[in-house]
């Protein structure tokens, strides 16, 4: 079972083989028990060094195929999926600052941005795929190209000219199994032992862990409300010299912030200037409430320094994990590679039924459907979130995405305010998990209301208010976590 044929004089660095050959066992249903080997069987077994087993294990626990437990091992995650957290043990703190947040089954999800079941498209996604399989017939589950489905690309690139005005030929894009894994394999490609990437800070906290698995520098470059600080950037990027810059233009997460038009063409000018990467992780640039349209950078993009990441998970539905990277022409070759390396294709059966879902033009009518059902929900929230104000919290309505980004008073930690919303079956995300350092900027927390309904929205309110008014009430003592 466990005999992996590693190759020593290869590319892919060791603990990435171990880690993907015991991912298809995974997945293959091969290994009967639940617990993995301890470190050191499996590094004797293999003849390695222990740290190679350890890296591997991060690995798969990162990608979400196996949980930890201090002091007992690591087991397997049966039926993986990366935004299931429900498996986690209510509480666990210490899993939560790594990144994965539990979401007790019961409680209000003020913490997932994943889209209420209630509004996925299922009729219309039920007649593509019937549409395809008709008209296809076997040829539908057959492995499709590496790229991607050729026709899918040529809808994307259609779909991007008209949403956001980009211009990107069908032979850039790369079609991923959702945006996850597109930083994962370009990661793969560009990074090596010691590289130095700059982030925003706060970030997307499953790609700090993509990032790090890699044995990246991570150098933090704090968010303001009009984007990244450029002049502190700029220092960095003389200093650090950066493989590149990874980003999120609108919406940014956790922040919400949008980035202001000069600062989007001052950031492609140091691209173009010094020579490194911006990766653009388009999180919701769909998702605006506003008339104002405000592009994502790679529609500016003259000097092809743009790694362009889309998925549709959060607008469409997760399940069907399809996401694209619009690629440089100097690293299409590398990347696709990485690709074919990570599981050869994506699905080319999903590929076929959204693009001809696309083709029908259900995405339009879908996408229109969304923002009038979260513009709703949004309002709701902003007029429930006024309520709190008079505890000294502070936020900035972004008029778009399934967000809010709350400063708390200085004396209120955010991890502390978890555990007690957890304790009242309210669930929070706080926002020291999404820096570069977990150790500052603990009076933040991030609230999404993607996952629930007017009534848990007031309800949930309801829990934060009354919290917090115990917490006024003893202010002249420390706020003490709920025990």
């Amino acid at each position: 079972m466990w005999n992996i044929r590693l190759e020593k004089n290869s590319d892919i660095p060791l603990y990435i083989q171990i880690a993907d050959h015991i991912k298809k066992l995974i997945l293959n249903e091969r290994l009967e028990e639940d617990k993995l080997p301890s470190i050191r069987q499996l590094a004797r077994e293999l003849g390695v060094n222990n740290v190679t087993i350890v890296n591997a294990y991060n690995l798969l626990e990162q990608d979400g195929y196996v949980y930890s437990i201090k002091g007992s091992g690591t087991y397997i995650k049966r039926n993986p999926d990366p935004n299931d957290f429900s498996y986690v043990a209510e509480g666990d703190i210490e899993l939560m600052v790594s990144g994965i947040l539990p979401i007790a089954e019961d409680s209000i999800n003020f913490a997932s941005v994943s889209p209420t079941p209630d509004l996925f498209p299922i009729e219309d996604f039920k007649q593509s795929i019937v549409k395809i399989i008709d008209r296809d017939g076997p040829k539908a589950f057959q492995y499709t190209e590496i790229t991607g489905y050729d026709p899918l690309r040529e809808s994307i690139s259609k779909y991007l000219f008209e949403s956001s005005k980009i211009e990107a030929n069908k032979d850039q894009i790369l079609i991923t199994s959702g945006g996850q894994q597109g930083l994962d394999i370009i990661s793969k490609t560009l990074i090596q032992q010691g590289d130095c990437i700059l982030v925003e800070n706060p970030t997307y906290s499953g790609a700090l862990s993509t990032f790090k698995s890699r044995g990246a520098k991570i150098i933090g470059v704090p968010m303001l409300e009009d984007g990244i600080d450029i002049d502190l950037l700029k220092s960095y990027i003389r200093r650090y010299n950066p493989k590149f810059l990874y980003m999120m233009t609108n919406f940014q997460s956790p922040t919400t912030y949008s980035y202001s038009q000069a600062k989007k063409e001052e950031l492609l000018s140091l691209a173009y200037e010094y020579g490194f990467y911006i990766i653009e992780d388009d999180f919701l640039t769909d998702l605006s409430f506003s008339k104002e349209i405000n592009l994502p950078l790679k529609s500016k993009d003259k000097y092809d320094r743009i790694i362009f990441i889309k998925s549709f998970s959060k607008i469409f539905m997760p399940g069907i994990r399809i996401g694209f990277i619009i690629l440089p022409y100097m690293l299409f070759k590398d990347i696709v590679k990485a690709k074919h390396t990570t599981d050869v294709s994506s699905s080319g059966f999903l590929q076929r039924a959204f693009d001809e879902y696309l083709r029908r033009g259900y995405w339009k009518e879908h996408i229109g459907r969304v923002r009038e059902v979260y513009k709703k929900k949004y309002d709701l929230f902003i007029a429930e979130l006024e309520k709190l104000k008079k505890y000294g919290i502070q936020f900035s309505p972004p008029n778009g995405g399934l967000s809010i980004w709350i400063r708390l008073p200085e004396d209120i930690d955010g991890v502390d305010l978890y555990k007690e919303c957890i304790e009242s079956n309210l669930s929070i995300v706080p926002g020291r998990v999404f820096f570069t350092d977990d150790s500052l900027y603990s009076n933040y927390i991030r609230l999404s209301f993607g996952n629930v309904n007017e009534e848990e929205i007031r309800k949930g309110i309801w829990i934060l208010d009354n919290i917090l008014s115990k917490n006024k009430l003893n202010k002249d003592s420390k706020f003490l976590p709920f025990i």
